[in-house]
């Protein structure tokens, strides 16, 4: 359960960047109910997926300087190894979407 919760936080965050909207760090903290640490933290792991991200001071917001898509995957499967059911599966594409390929 924490893992999800980290992922939606990560998505939140990436929603507010996206939108540049996000504000500072403490407003960051503020909206997420989450410590300034964390806000740090969930950049840093945005950074590390390549995300090239620069704070613009005058409009006191984070942006993402190159477009950049946030995208999601889960499945979750129960049973038995022989009667394996899939319960749940999703998938959470934030950003602007990618083009078909055909």
């Amino acid at each position: 359960m924490r893992n999800i919760k980290h992922i939606e936080r990560l998505q939140r965050l990436h929603h507010l960047i996206r939108m540049e909207c996000s504000g500072g760090p403490s407003d960051i903290a503020r909206r997420l109910e989450i410590s300034e640490r964390t806000v740090y933290y969930l950049l840093d792991q945005l950074r590390d997926y390549d995300a090239r991200i620069e704070y613009d001071r005058g409009r006191k917001t984070y942006y993402y300087e190159e477009e950049f898509v946030l995208e999601v995957n889960f499945s979750i499967c129960i049973g038995a190894p022989d009667e394996v059911m899939e319960i749940l599966e999703g998938t959470y594409l934030h950003g602007n979407r990618r083009p078909k390929t055909e």
